[in-house]
């Protein structure tokens, strides 16, 4: 509503920003470039009401598909909006994880066993989070944890945002076998679930590492506790409730 046109450059460009910028204009606003990284925004007179459908989250969507990879007998998530996943789908392949699509449901089968890709030279594959539509960083810490049980191989490269990895010295801990570089690199060594993970006392440092820490948890063998539980729900509403309902044992304590 500024008066005159406003330049934004550099803009994100998520499906989740487009999603904003199409009900601005279906409430009477003039945004062009949707989609790219420069956005030019005529200013206009008034907004007037409209009605919008939100897209799901895709980072919990992208969390579900590795939960499920590591536990359970599979589990289907509907109305994904598949075509607004990019490429975070083939990110999860590309360790092996089976997925499986039905009308806009993803179907995430048992995975007695999931393989890391490698390069067509043989090189140890490598994930690494770049701008929409590159992989999110949001999911690398997913991805970590999933890695772990995997056969195989993967070097996690974090280039976005600092101390994101900061969580792995939890999953050594736990008998992950985990090689951390630096603050931004870490190289996973499959598993194959020969070795299960062991329960711990863990906290979580951001949304992204705790809900990371939270499947750890459920795969390993015991009882977990996992401190500052308010990261998680910053991301992830009634997580518990959601996940028991599928099998899960997790309770809610006060410290």
């Amino acid at each position: 509503m500024a008066q005159g046109v406003t330049t934004i450059y550099n803009a994100a460009c998520e499906p989740y920003i487009q999603q904003l910028c199409h009900l601005l204009n279906a409430m009477g606003a003039g945004i062009s470039g949707i989609g790219s990284n420069l956005i030019t925004i005529v200013g206009v007179q008034a907004l007037h009401g409209a009605e919008h459908r939100l897209l799901p989250d895709m980072i919990e969507v992208g969390s579900f598909i590795g939960m499920a990879a590591m536990v359970g007998s599979g589990v289907r998530i509907k109305d994904v909006s598949l075509k607004d996943l990019g490429v975070i789908p083939d990110a999860f392949r590309r360790l092996g994880v089976k997925i499986k699509v039905e009308g806009d449901d993803i179907l995430i089968p048992h995975q007695s066993h999931y393989i890391i890709d490698s390069f067509i030279d043989g090189t140890i594959m490598t994930l690494a989070d770049a701008p929409w539509p590159g992989l999110t960083p949001d999911l690398l810490s997913v991805l970590l944890v999933v890695a772990t049980q995997a056969r195989g191989s993967v070097l996690i490269h974090q280039k976005m945002f600092e101390s994101r990895l900061f969580f792995v010295d939890k999953l050594i801990d736990m008998g992950a076998q985990i090689i951390l570089c630096d603050p931004h690199r870490a190289v996973v060594v499959g598993q194959d679930r020969r070795i299960t993970l062991r329960a711990g006392r863990m906290t979580s440092p951001d949304i992204r590492a705790g809900i990371a820490l939270l499947i750890a948890a459920l795969s390993a063998d015991g009882v977990s506790r996992i401190a500052n539980i308010a990261q998680i729900d910053r991301g992830y509403e009634d997580i518990e409730h959601r996940l028991n309902s599928l099998g899960a044992k997790i309770r809610r304590v006060d410290d």
